[in-house]
């Protein structure tokens, strides 16, 4: 999913496009402008680079068959 308008602003401090940008940029947080302007951001990158932790699926323990031997 990508970032609200207002979740930029917060994530960032800006509310200009240009600025916003300068921010991203400065954090390593990859982004994208759009054909009108606009910013768009990936939310799992940005969790991925401000360390929030992401669930994820728990691999499952493999185990022998003991009962077989």
């Amino acid at each position: 999913m990508i970032l609200t308008d207002e979740e930029l602003k917060d994530l960032t401090g800006r509310s200009r496009k240009a600025s916003q940008v300068q921010v991203l940029r400065f954090m390593g947080i990859e982004h994208r402008i759009r054909p009108d302007g606009s910013v768009a951001v990936s939310r799992a990158h940005v969790e991925q680079v401000l360390g929030a932790h992401v669930q994820t699926r728990k691999a499952a323990e493999v185990e022998p068959n003991w009962s077989a031997i």
